[in-house]
């Protein structure tokens, strides 16, 4: 994995877990660590900095010792609303240019997320360049350009939409295809995420074969 100058990262924590009983799926286990740790642990050599994006009360992300960002906008605005916040911290970071949005669900996203998705919009980078797998795109991993800001937060607070596809079409986006990872005859998409007990169970199965 490289680094990427200009480049903040932050991990989105901010989505409601209702099929697995409340709470913040990210905290949950997986190898003795919680998925957050194994996605910090992956998206902190990518990038020149790291917050967490997520309300309520941050005593319960102590442990990572990482900038909270909460939402900037009223309600449950969807991850649009991390994602604002995410640009307006990074917005305020000497030198940086772009924030690289991760979901703390999805653990095994690719190491070299960073350098792909900053490669795709280097001839422009007023695009924001998003990732896609199987087909499927993957809206909250993305490299937004910290330029965006105002016009994020006009999309969510005069148009009142959340739908992170319109505003990345709105603005060009890139898409940027992630093959599956193979191993032990195993075949793993990069961009699995957690959201039901049997996710969780696959989850902590895959994390046995394919580690960290």
């Amino acid at each position: 994995m490289r680094h990427e100058d200009g480049i903040s990262g932050v991990v989105l924590c901010g989505g409601r877990s209702s099929r697995l009983g409340g709470g913040d799926k990210p905290l949950l286990r997986l190898d003795g660590r919680t998925m957050l740790r194994l996605v910090v642990d992956r998206l902190r050599p990518q990038v020149d900095a790291l917050a967490i994006s997520a309300n309520g009360d941050p005593a319960r992300f102590a442990d990572y010792a990482l900038p909270m960002l909460p939402d900037t906008v009223p309600g449950f605005a969807g991850p649009l609303a991390g994602v604002l916040a995410a640009i307006r911290w990074a917005a305020h970071r000497p030198g940086c240019e772009s924030v690289l949005t991760v979901a703390g669900d999805t653990p095994f996203f690719p190491a070299d997320l960073a350098q792909r998705l900053a490669a795709a919009t280097s001839q422009t980078p007023d695009r924001i360049a998003v990732a896609t797998s199987g087909g499927r795109r993957h809206p909250v991993f993305a490299l937004w350009p910290v330029a965006l800001a105002d016009d994020l937060e006009r999309f969510l607070t005069q148009e009142g939409s959340g739908r992170v596809n319109t505003f990345i079409d709105r603005h060009g986006g890139i898409d940027v295809a992630f093959a599956p990872v193979v191993g032990a005859g195993v075949e793993l998409d990069p961009f699995f995420n957690v959201n039901t007990p049997d996710d969780l169970a696959e989850a902590r199965r895959l994390a046995e074969i394919f580690g960290p």
